[in-house]
C-alpha cells in the first residue's frame, strides 16, 4: 500500500489518496475541496480512483465528495448514517464559512462498526468512533499498521466536541476503546497535521495519555 496526503481547503485538511501497489486501484478519503488537485495526484501516480470514503460530515472533509465522485463515476462510501444531518447541511455550511457551494452529499453506502472495505488487494476495517461527530468512522489497515482517523485524534491533541453533535465523553471513549487496542506501534494519519503513533499518544497526549486517564 502507498498513500499521498493532498492538503485541501483553507483548513489544510489531510485528504488521502491511497492505493494498492499491485492493482493500482485507489480510494480517496475526505475530499473536502480542491478536487482538481486530487485528480492530478491520482494521474501523477498512475492510479485509478474507484471509490471515495468519508470519515465524517464536516465540510472541510466532505464538501467536494459528491463533485469528485460524480466526476470519476465512483461511489461515496461512509460515514455512519448518524452524520447525515451534517451532510444535509453542507450547502449552508459552505455559505457560512466561505467555501464553494455544492449540493448536499447522500452517500451511496453508509458504514457501521465492523464493516470492511477493499481497494484492490487491500482490506480495511471500519471502526465507528463517535464524539467529534455522531457518525465519525476510521479506516484501519492492519497489514500496514496504519489507521486513517479523521478528526478523532491528533498528535498531542484530540478532536473538538463543541460542534453540533459533539460529545467529549464519547470521543475519549472512542479513542481508548477503539484506537488503543490497535497497538502502540500503529501509526495514525489524522485529518489535520502530522502523523503520530498510538504509543506516543498514550504516553504524551495531554488529553488521553494513560497517566491522565489513571
Amino acid at each position: 500500500m502507498k498513500y499521498q496526503v493532498v492538503p485541501v481547503t483553507p483548513y489544510r485538511t489531510n485528504c488521502i489518496l491511497l492505493w494498492c501497489t499491485t492493482t493500482l486501484q485507489a480510494a480517496v478519503i475526505d475530499p473536502g475541496g480542491n478536487h482538481n488537485d486530487i485528480v492530478k495526484a491520482a494521474e501523477a501516480n498512475g492510479v485509478t480512483v474507484t471509490q471515495v470514503w468519508l470519515t465524517h460530515g464536516h465540510i472541510d472533509h466532505a464538501g467536494e465528495a459528491r463533485v469528485l465522485a460524480d466526476r470519476l463515476k465512483v461511489a461515496v462510501i461512509g460515514p455512519h448514517r448518524d452524520d447525515q444531518f451534517l451532510l444535509d447541511d453542507l450547502e449552508q455550511e459552505a455559505r457560512t464559512y466561505g467555501f464553494p457551494v455544492h449540493p448536499k452529499v447522500v452517500p451511496d453506502r453508509y458504514l457501521n462498526d465492523g464493516d470492511q472495505l477493499s481497494v484492490g488487494q487491500l482490506r480495511f476495517e471500519v471502526l465507528h468512533t463517535p464524539g467529534h461527530t455522531p457518525g465519525h468512522v476510521v479506516f484501519h489497515q492492519p497489514d500496514a499498521g496504519l489507521v486513517f482517523v479523521g478528526d478523532v485524534i491528533f498528535a498531542s491533541s484530540v478532536g473538538r466536541t463543541d460542534f453540533e453533535g459533539g460529545n467529549q465523553v464519547q470521543l475519549l471513549t472512542s479513542i481508548t476503546d477503539k484506537l488503543w487496542p490497535l497497538g502502540n506501534e500503529t501509526e495514525f494519519v489524522p485529518g489535520h497535521g502530522a502523523n503520530s503513533t498510538i504509543g506516543r499518544e498514550r504516553r504524551l497526549n495531554p488529553y488521553v495519555a494513560d497517566t491522565v486517564l489513571g
